[in-house]
C-alpha cells in the first residue's frame, strides 16, 4: 500500500515560479541571483503557512545550481542547513552553528544555513551570532524565518535584507486548490473552495490541509455542504435567512433561526461576527467599485446583490454599528443569549426607526413654519401597514428618543446630543406646548401680551448673560428684539452675536414658554445692518486731525506758535 503524504508536502512549491501569492518576494530574489547581487543575510518574515521556508529552500537550491559544472539534479543537501531556534535557542547551539561555517562547502558554492523561528533565540545567542552574521565567509549564506519581527534585536535587522510575506489571497489559494483537485481527480465546488480559503485566513498550509480533511470526509466529491459540515461553519444561507426574516420584522422567525442555530453547537460569538460579516458584504456590493473586495463565489455574489437592493445603505451602516457593539459587550455579559436576541429585535425594527424619524433640519423647519411637511422618504424599503395612521410631529420626537436609546442610530454623535437636548425643550418643558401638526398658525387663538413677554425677555437676557463668560455676556446685552406674532425675532450686527444667540436659542425657547405661558413657538435670529462707527483716533497724527476738526480754532493757534509733531 502507498504511502499517502499530505497535500502542503507533497505539492510543496520546487521552483520560485510555483511559489504562491508571494510574486514580489520571488521575483527580487531571482533578479538578485542572475543580477549576481545576492546578499549574504535574508530575514523572511510573516504569518505561518504562507511560504517562508519554502522560499528560503528553494533559494538555497538555486543559488547553486547557478554555476555551469554542477549537475542540475543535484539537490545539495549537505549544503543545506536547518536549525529550529526554538528548541535550539542557546550560546552554545549558535556556537556550534559558528564552527561549521568555517568548513567551506564540499560541493557547489554556498552553504546555505536556514534559522526558522529565529525570534526565539535568546539575548545571549543573538549577540554571539552578531559578528559572524555581519562578516560571514564568502560562501555563506544566512535565511532567517520568523513570525514575530518585532521580537527579533534591531541590531541583527540592519545585518539582513528584509522581505515581508503577505497572507495569501482567497482567489490565489482557490486557483491553487482546483489544480490540485485535478490532478487527483477530485471533483471539488467551487463554494467549498471559497470556504475552505476563508477558514485558511491566509495561509496556504492550513488551506491544503482542511482540503485533505475534507476529501477524506467526502469520499473525493467535495460539496459545499459538506465543508459546512466538517468545517464547523455556520452556512451563509443563514444570515441571509435572517436578514429576510428582520426586512419583513419577523422578530419570531429571527429568534427561531438563532435557536436552530445554538442547538446546532455553535456559539453565540460566531453567530455575532456572522451577521457583522453578512452586512458587511451587503455594504460592500453597494457600490461596484468595491465589489471586488468580496471573496465569495459568482452564485453568493449574485444572492448578495439581489438582497443588498432591499436595503438602504444608512440601515446596513447602523446594523453594523448595532452588531459590533453586541459583539463588544458579549463577553462579559452575563445573558449573552438574550443580548443576541436584543440584537435581533433592534435590527428587525431598524428599518422602521430610521424611515420615520425626521432629520435635524425637519424638526428645525417645522418650528420655524408649522405649515412646513417633510418630504416622504422613499430610500427605505421595509413593510407598514396600510391602516397605519400617519404620525404627528410630537410622536415623531418621543420615537425619536426611543429609537436613539435602542441602537444609536443618529448618522452623527454631536447632532444626535444637540439633538436631544432640542426635543427635551419641546416635550419636557410642560403640557400647555401646542401640538405642531395639528392646526396652521392662524387657526391658534393668540394670547399674547407684551406686557408680560418683554420683562420675560429682559429678565432672560440679564440671566444668560451672567451665566455666560464675559466676552459672551456683553455680546448678549447689546442685542435688540421685537416681537412677531407667535416668535421673539432678535436683531444682531455681528458673526460673534449670531454664534453667541445660536448656541442658547433653544434654552431661551423653553424659558420663554415656561415664565410666559404664551403660545410663543419658536425664537429667531436674524442680521440686521451693521451701523458704521466712527473711527476713534489712536495715533498722534490721527488725534491731531481729529482735534483739528472738533475745534476750528486750533490751526490758527498752532500756526502761530509755529508747533509741529514730532
Amino acid at each position: 500500500m502507498q504511502q499517502f503524504i499530505v497535500s502542503a508536502r507533497k505539492y510543496r512549491p520546487s521552483t520560485f515560479a510555483d511559489v504562491v501569492g508571494q510574486k514580489h518576494v520571488a521575483e527580487t530574489l531571482m533578479h538578485e541571483i542572475t543580477g549576481n547581487k545576492l546578499a549574504q543575510a535574508f530575514l523572511f518574515t510573516g504569518p505561518r503557512g504562507v511560504g517562508k521556508t519554502t522560499c528560503a529552500r528553494i533559494l538555497a537550491k538555486v543559488i547553486n545550481i547557478q554555476d555551469e559544472n554542477i549537475d542540475p539534479n543535484q539537490d545539495f543537501a549537505f549544503n543545506i542547513f536547518e536549525l529550529d531556534a526554538a528548541s535550539n535557542n542557546s550560546v552554545d547551539d549558535i556556537r556550534h552553528l559558528i564552527d561549521q561555517v568555517r568548513i567551506p562547502p564540499q560541493v557547489g558554492k554556498y552553504k546555505v544555513y536556514i534559522i526558522d523561528e529565529v525570534h526565539m533565540l535568546s539575548t545571549a545567542a543573538f549577540n554571539a551570532f552578531l559578528k559572524t552574521l555581519e562578516e560571514p565567509p564568502s560562501y555563506a549564506i544566512f535565511i532567517l524565518a520568523t513570525t514575530e519581527k518585532h521580537k527579533i534585536l534591531p541590531t541583527i535587522l540592519s545585518r539582513c535584507q528584509v522581505f515581508n510575506f503577505n497572507r495569501i489571497e482567497a482567489s490565489d489559494m482557490v486557483e491553487h486548490l482546483k489544480m490540485i483537485a485535478q490532478n487527483e481527480n477530485i471533483v471539488a465546488s467551487d463554494d467549498a473552495l471559497h470556504l475552505i480559503a476563508r477558514k485558511a485566513d491566509g495561509g496556504l498550509r492550513d488551506a491544503l490541509s482542511l482540503f485533505d480533511q475534507l476529501v477524506s470526509f467526502s469520499r473525493g466529491d467535495v460539496t459545499y455542504e459538506k465543508a459546512v459540515e466538517i468545517l464547523n461553519i455556520l452556512d451563509v444561507d443563514t444570515f441571509f435567512d435572517v436578514t429576510e426574516t428582520l426586512i419583513h420584522q419577523n422578530i419570531a422567525e429571527a429568534l427561531l433561526i438563532f435557536d436552530n442555530v445554538l442547538n446546532k453547537g455553535f456559539d453565540g460569538s460566531l453567530f455575532i461576527s456572522g451577521m457583522a460579516q453578512h452586512f458587511r458584504n451587503l455594504m460592500v456590493c453597494k457600490d461596484e467599485s468595491t465589489l471586488r473586495l468580496l471573496d465569495v463565489s459568482q452564485a453568493f455574489k449574485l444572492k448578495y446583490l439581489e438582497q443588498t437592493k432591499m436595503l438602504d445603505l444608512g440601515l446596513i451602516i447602523n446594523a453594523l454599528n448595532l452588531t459590533n457593539e453586541t459583539d463588544e459587550k458579549y463577553k462579559f455579559s452575563r445573558n449573552p443569549r438574550l443580548l443576541i436576541e436584543l440584537m435581533l429585535i433592534k435590527l428587525a425594527h431598524l428599518a422602521q426607526f430610521i424611515s420615520e424619524i425626521p432629520t435635524l433640519e425637519d424638526i428645525k423647519k417645522k418650528l420655524a413654519n408649522p405649515n412646513f411637511s417633510s418630504p416622504p422618504k422613499t430610500t427605505v424599503n421595509t413593510v407598514v401597514s396600510k391602516d397605519r395612521a400617519v404620525p404627528t410631529i410630537k410622536e415623531h420626537i418621543e420615537e425619536k428618543i426611543t429609537s436613539t436609546r435602542l441602537g444609536k442610530l443618529d448618522r452623527n454623535t454631536f447632532k444626535q446630543k444637540k439633538l436631544e437636548k432640542e426635543i427635551s425643550a419641546q416635550v419636557d418643558s410642560n403640557s400647555e406646548i401646542q401640538n405642531l401638526d395639528t392646526k396652521p398658525s392662524e387657526e391658534v387663538a393668540l394670547s399674547m401680551n407684551a406686557d408680560v413677554i418683554i420683562p420675560s425677555i429682559h429678565q432672560m437676557m440679564e440671566e444668560f448673560s451672567l451665566s455666560q463668560s464675559s466676552r459672551v455676556s456683553g455680546l448678549i446685552k447689546s442685542i435688540l428684539f421685537h416681537l412677531e406674532g407667535q416668535q421673539v425675532v432678535f436683531t444682531v450686527s455681528s458673526k460673534a452675536q449670531e454664534l453667541a444667540m445660536e448656541d442658547i436659542r433653544i434654552q431661551m425657547l423653553q424659558f420663554l414658554i415656561k415664565k410666559s405661558r404664551s403660545t410663543i413657538n419658536n425664537v429667531l435670529v436674524v442680521m440686521g445692518a451693521v451701523e458704521e462707527t466712527e473711527k476713534r483716533p489712536y495715533t498722534d497724527k490721527e488725534k491731531l486731525d481729529y482735534f483739528l476738526k472738533k475745534h476750528k480754532d486750533l490751526s490758527t493757534v498752532i500756526e502761530k506758535l509755529h508747533l509741529r509733531l514730532i
